[in-house]
């Protein structure tokens, strides 16, 4: 009896523990504050499956190369719900007609019906010419809403385009809808996580769909059935992640490459860093290589062991910004992740869009060396830190001027005819890792529109003291508007935030969504949840809705909105379209398509 009661006893106590495996692999990352990374209680929202698959073949493979497949399956038991994921769609989710209808002829950027990509035109000023009157702002009522099944995020802005709207998803699931009712036309599966907009690239009655995922890889669909055309791994290294949306000039689309790898380097076991950031040219008929340009050498070891590599990181985060005139693209980059410092960090650069050559740059902060481990002043930092001011929005070209936001709290206005020469700046903000203009500014060609996040934190004094989670969102610090005259960028107006009222957990008037403007208005988006219609003549607000609550989707599911970051409103024919529950900062996790028009 003793033998048998032996036996049984060997095997489980040899089962890897879940809790265990996670507080070795993955506490440091997902109980810290870092805003990039979810945390443990987003995760706790997934299904057992779901977390495997990202750990299998998702977002975390190559966090998760060196677990057993014990491991990972105790870790995914331990905090996921129990389950084989995201529910079955109902026959009643999908449309009756299923044909996704598109336009013979392509379309200016100005057509009411059409919001392609990041922004409409080449020139990322989010403004949508043929918006809506104020009057319908104030009336503007839910008219539909989706729920992404089985995620713990909502984070892709929508592209809508002759009535469809296509949309990726946190699970990798792209989206062709109507954009009038949110029925579904057709769905493809095969995708990493997808946060960047599409791009529809027309060519008679057809179009392909251009968009990347958050493991590196690039995508072609047909537009009307979904079916894949190609599929491109732009960037070799294994933490790479395509962030930004791509853009399209004379059949080449361009493709900014950022990286998660700054992440990677908390763990002290890692040897930091070899990502270089860069920009791929791909052709739109086959995705094969037109040029491809890094924007750091190649990095060297210095030193045995696992001493650190260097120079690394200049991710692009953003959409490129397309100058046919003066025949050049427009990128805006991150910081350095080891050293030795570079001179492309936290800059604007020009490329030469036939040839990737960089034609030239203009650095902002220099010396800004920063990765994972700084927080905690751990191994992998380097010996002096700096501010972590990326860049993390596109520059806007508005007539001849180029003027970019940064996390720094500063708007800039530069000469592209003068090599970058600053021809105004004006700080709208504090500034900070987390701060200042986080992911888009908007313009009417009169205003810049500049909205803040300055996210602040406080901290927790948690009872259980092995909850390493020790900082909450600060309900009443953060966000604001501002809006600078185009021509030397002086202040018309400051909209103040709103603190959260009530308070509550993952709540923070931080505004680093990216803005949209249209005649009259200005659309901000807040981790508090709300989307709020500004006047563009005061900054008074015009309409306010709270979208962290829940819903019913007419795809049959519930599901819950959330904080508002990342990608912003997208108005077209009419109605106005948000994403809600992107809870990177701390935020409010959510899974919701939303979509507004006048009651």
């Amino acid at each position: 009896m003793r033998f048998l009661l032996f036996a049984f006893i060997v095997p489980v106590l040899a089962t890897p523990s879940g809790e265990a495996v996670f507080r070795e692999r993955c506490a440091g990352c997902h109980e810290s504050s870092n805003p990039r990374i979810p945390p443990r209680a987003t995760l706790q929202q997934l299904s057992s499956s779901q977390i495997l698959r990202a750990l299998n073949y998702g977002a975390m493979i190559t966090v998760a190369y060196t677990m057993s497949t014990e491991e990972r399956e105790a870790v995914a038991g331990f905090l996921g719900k129990p389950g084989a994921g995201p529910a079955v769609r109902p026959a009643s989710a999908y449309c009756a007609d299923r044909t996704v209808r598109l336009a013979t002829k392509p379309k200016a950027p100005s057509d009411k019906d059409q919001w392609n990509g990041w922004s409409p035109g080449d020139a990322n000023t989010r403004f949508q010419p043929a918006g809506l009157s104020l009057d319908q702002v104030r009336r503007l009522k839910l008219k539909w809403s989706f729920v992404f099944e089985g995620d713990a995020t909502s984070f892709a802005q929508p592209t809508v385009l002759d009535g469809n709207l296509f949309t990726g998803s946190a699970g990798g699931t792209i989206y062709a809808l109507d954009a009038s009712t949110g029925c579904i036309r057709w769905t493809f599966d095969q995708a990493g996580p997808v946060r960047s907009s599409i791009l529809a690239v027309r060519s008679g009655a057809t179009a392909s769909l251009l968009f990347g995922d958050q493991v590196g890889w690039f995508y072609s669909l047909d537009a009307a059935s979904g079916k894949l055309l190609w599929k491109k791994r732009v960037e070799e290294h294994d933490a790479a992640r395509l962030t930004g949306s791509p853009v399209e000039y004379q059949g080449t689309v361009f493709v900014p490459i950022a990286s998660w790898e700054e992440n990677r380097a908390s763990d002290p076991k890692y040897a930091c860093c070899t990502f270089r950031g860069s920009v791929a040219a791909l052709r739109v008929r086959d995705g094969s290589l037109v040029w491809k340009s890094y924007l750091v050498d190649v990095p060297k070891k210095n030193g045995p062991g696992l001493a650190p590599w260097g120079p690394s990181g200049v991710p692009v985060w953003s959409t490129p910004t397309v100058d046919a005139k003066r025949g050049a693209l427009y990128i805006t980059t991150g910081d350095n992740y080891s050293e030795p410092v570079t001179n492309m960090s936290d800059a604007v650069v020009a490329l030469n869009l036939k040839t990737g050559h960089i034609t030239w740059s203009r650095q902002f902060t220099q010396g800004d060396l920063f990765n994972g481990a700084c927080p905690a002043h751990a191994e992998n930092c380097p010996g002096e830190a700096g501010p972590d001011y990326d860049f993390g929005s596109s520059a806007m070209l508005i007539g001849d001027l180029l003027i970019a936001g940064q996390k720094s709290g500063k708007v800039y206005a530069l000469n592209p005819d003068k090599r970058g020469e600053i021809v105004w700046q004006t700080r709208v903000g504090k500034g900070s890792a987390n701060g200042g203009v986080q992911w888009g500014m908007a313009s009417d060609g009169q205003n810049v529109y500049a909205a803040t996040s300055d996210i602040e934190r406080t901290r927790r004094n948690a009872k259980d003291m092995a909850d390493l989670v020790t900082f909450d969102l600060d309900p009443n610090q953060g966000g604001g508007l501002t809006a600078l005259h185009v021509a030397n960028g002086a202040k018309a107006w400051f909209a103040a935030p709103h603190a959260c009222d009530p308070p509550k957990a993952g709540c923070s008037p931080a505004q680093p969504a990216a803005v949209t403007a249209m005649p009259g208005a200005v659309l901000s988006g807040s981790v508090d949840g709300h989307l709020r219609a500004y006047s563009s003549e005061d900054g008074k607000m015009l309409w306010d809705v709270d979208t962290a609550r829940e819903f019913t989707g007419v795809n049959g599911i519930k599901g819950h909105g959330g904080s508002i970051d990342g990608a912003g409103a997208v108005v077209v024919n009419g109605m106005v379209y948000i994403q809600s529950g992107y809870a990177r900062q701390g935020g409010m996790p959510g899974n919701m398509l939303l979509a507004y028009g006048p009651e």
